[in-house]
């Protein structure tokens, strides 16, 4: 490659590797009987969706795949062609069909970003085997590729590029003469090495491209001393650590999964991190606040009745703080959260009563539980027999409060943490006393009829 020519062309482009031999990473795939391995010995690729964060291999292992198998092998881009570019790409491939009979593989990058319509106009060419289809996305496919093209293609997950794979492929590009900075004397500390393939979270594509900056600012201000990339030059590049989130994506839903199953297992360094890690991302803070109340009801409830209240106050606080001041109220009532006793009594509840409603319908209020604010009413016996509690000497009355067919249902089985144990022993005391009252009654019923 001439110089003038490899200069123009980024570092990251430049050591893309052409065979699988070359390849770094993502072992599960091409590792020696792998699946990916074991497809190219065979010349034969089904339609594959290649789902992962950016820099970790996905455009890479398509290039490979392109130059391994005997087929027209086609890139486009989801950003920059559309439906008018399909019909001619399939012209193309029936075309190859009737002439050579040589198969035709479409490369479609960033495949998230096409709609309905235009996955649609591509569907029928994957189905009856005209275009092998191979997509790319950073985002799950579950949500973003439609369920007729998702079924016709098996999805392979590339995982971020740890750091010994990162550090692998930088010192590959420093010793590269022919496509690499190799030849021009360049060295690297060992410490910039290491924080710099910590640094891009997995991105081999950030890390050539930090490692290229980073190049030419120590040939810029050499003066005649060596040429060793050190830590200062390598902060410099990289600039301001970028992490990666997608506040309407797979990550974001990552993250506050991650978020509320910390909490719920009573973890303030696991919640605590994720919550850090979602403001990092850019997330919005007053949505990670409404789900933190919702938490404070769903998994705690009756435990500590005050998490709500706390939860409610974080929210406050940020709305009148911002950024970052209010960030303080989110980690403390994080904090508060996940060290309060978890109860889900009240969710369960929630759930039953839902579920008993379906099932019952519109079941009428018992006629001893209706008001009666006019004489009529009272008349046909609404009210009729009600017990105010007020007068009873412990504020306790036997009588129904469930429509007939119910009675005596329990919906609500308070545990016995924090608050909640407290509430139900309360609870199996009342119904111990209504449950004697009753007794009471009935005796003094049957008595009085048998007189």
């Amino acid at each position: 490659m001439k110089k003038q020519m490899r200069s123009s062309i980024p570092l990251a482009e430049r050591m893309r590797p052409l065979k699988l031999a070359d390849f770094i990473g993502q072992e599960h795939l091409v590792g020696k009987g792998r699946l990916l391995h074991e497809l190219i010995a065979q010349d034969r690729i089904p339609s594959l969706l290649l789902w992962g964060p950016p820099g970790s291999g996905k455009t890479t292992l398509a290039t490979i795949l392109a130059n391994s198998i005997h087929a027209d092998f086609v890139f486009f881009s989801a950003v920059l062609a559309g439906v008018k570019e399909i019909r001619k790409i399939v012209q193309q491939a029936e075309k190859n069909r009737a002439t050579t009979n040589a198969p035709t593989i479409l490369f479609v990058d960033e495949i998230h970003r096409f709609n309905k319509s235009q996955q649609d106009a591509f569907l029928p060419h994957v189905e009856n085997g005209l275009l092998t289809l191979i997509g790319a996305t950073t985002e799950n496919p579950s949500f973003e590729v439609i369920a007729p093209l998702l079924s016709r293609c098996q999805v392979l997950l590339l995982h971020p590029l740890g750091p010994e794979d990162i550090k692998k492929i930088l010192q590959r590009a420093l010793s590269d003469s022919d496509r690499g900075l190799g030849g021009q004397g360049l060295e690297i500390e060992d410490q910039a090495l290491e924080m710099l393939a910590a640094g891009v979270d997995g991105d081999c594509r950030r890390a050539l491209n930090s490692l290229e900056t980073a190049s030419i600012l120590v040939l810029k201000n050499s003066d005649g001393e060596p040429l060793i990339i050190s830590k200062q030059l390598v902060r410099e590049a990289m600039q301001e650590r970028t992490l990666r989130y997608d506040r309407a994506g797979e990550e974001h839903y990552n993250l506050i999964s991650a978020l509320h199953k910390s909490l719920r297992d009573s973890d303030p360094d696991g919640a605590c991190y994720w919550l850090g890690r979602m403001l990092a991302g850019g997330e919005d803070p007053l949505y990670i606040a409404r789900r933190l109340i919702r938490f404070a009801s769903e998994d705690i409830g009756i435990g500590d009745p005050r998490a709500l209240e706390v939860a409610i106050s974080c929210r406050q606080a940020y709305h009148m703080l911002g950024s970052p001041e209010g960030e303080l109220a989110l980690y403390q009532v994080t904090t508060y959260l996940a060290t309060a006793p978890k109860s889900n009594a009240l969710y369960m509840t929630e759930k039953m009563v839902k579920k008993e409603i379906r099932r019952t319908g519109s079941l009428p209020v018992p006629m001893h539980l209706r008001n009666a604010p006019t004489g009529l009413m009272k008349e046909i016996g609404y009210g009729k027999n009600y017990q105010y509690a007020h007068d009873s000497r412990d504020g306790l009355v036997a009588q129904e409060h469930l429509p007939e067919i119910l009675s005596g249902k329990i919906f609500y089985r308070p545990t016995d943490r924090g608050y909640e144990a407290v509430v139900r022993d309360r609870l199996i005391r009342w119904r111990k006393i209504l449950k004697q009252r009753a007794q009471e009654f009935d005796n003094g019923k049957r008595k009085k009829n048998n007189s």
